[in-house]
């Protein structure tokens, strides 16, 4: 069983590989604590990371806005950041070509599940995507059951493509990456060193089914207090849990970090 956080201790953090909805959000929204821990962590140093299932429009927004090293997109697609000359650079998990030819595909497996689950919609922030289909399953629709959910991820299954669930979309693409491959991609590529070398000295915060490869990848894995809905679910849960959901608790779990220093 996961340990509250209070008894989380570490080396000095260095990386802090962070999800987005429902770890720093709190119902659809940054509040103010989670933004204000961002910039605490980057005026201690340490490099924050997003790692999200949200699209590449969102992506670049937030490499350029927020106090953040670099973010890692729609489930492990891609990564940006700022390169020397402070461009922004993008690398993608697949070739330009190969992403046009899973378009077509995705949009199959869309009208498919759009017709057999009554209920179902594109998420709002499909046109913004460049690698995977998004179906919103409760962020602007009623919530569907779970068994609902379930049978998204089957469909996207049947066709071939990977599917996770978050705590709001069904996430389906084609292509073997996910969070953590795309982690130790962006470790070897643009910090020089094996994920290995840098495991004791990060942490992946995260909130629901979609983070748990990252959670067992991770020596040093908390989850909001959110994450309790999934825990039955997970196979490799958090090592540590947060007292308070969503953004409260990545503000809690900054403040314990910041101890370390």
């Amino acid at each position: 069983m996961p340990k509250n956080i209070s008894d989380f201790e570490s080396k000095p953090i260095k990386y802090v590989f962070t999800d987005i909805d429902d770890t720093l959000t709190h119902k659809g929204k940054l509040y103010p604590e989670a933004y204000e821990s961002l910039w605490k962590l980057f005026a201690a140093g340490i490099k924050v990371i997003p790692v999200t299932g949200r699209p590449a429009g969102w992506c670049e927004m937030i490499l350029r806005f927020w106090p953040v090293e670099a973010v890692i997109g729609e489930n492990g697609g891609f990564y940006f950041i700022f390169d020397h000359n402070k461009k922004v650079k993008r690398h993608f998990f697949n070739t330009e070509e190969e992403r046009k030819l899973n378009r077509d595909k995705l949009i199959n497996i869309q009208n498919e599940i759009l017709k057999k689950i009554p209920g179902a919609s594109v998420a709002s922030d499909q046109f913004t995507r460049l690698m995977d289909l998004a179906i919103d399953f409760c962020e602007d629709v009623p919530a569907l059951p779970k068994s609902e959910v379930e049978s998204i991820v089957d469909i996207f299954k049947n066709h071939g493509a990977q599917a996770k669930v978050s705590s709001i979309h069904v996430n389906g693409w084609f292509g073997d990456y996910n969070k953590v491959k795309m982690i130790k991609e962006f470790c070897k590529t643009e910090l020089n060193a094996d994920f290995s070398s840098i495991n004791s000295n990060a942490v992946f915060v995260g909130d629901s089914p979609n983070d748990q490869e990252s959670f067992e990848a991770f020596e040093h894995s908390i989850g909001v207090k959110n994450i309790d809905t999934f825990l039955p679910d997970l196979s490799h849960p958090p090592c540590w849990i947060a007292n308070f959901d969503g953004g409260k608790g990545f503000s809690e779990i900054t403040n314990k970090i910041l101890t370390a220093v």
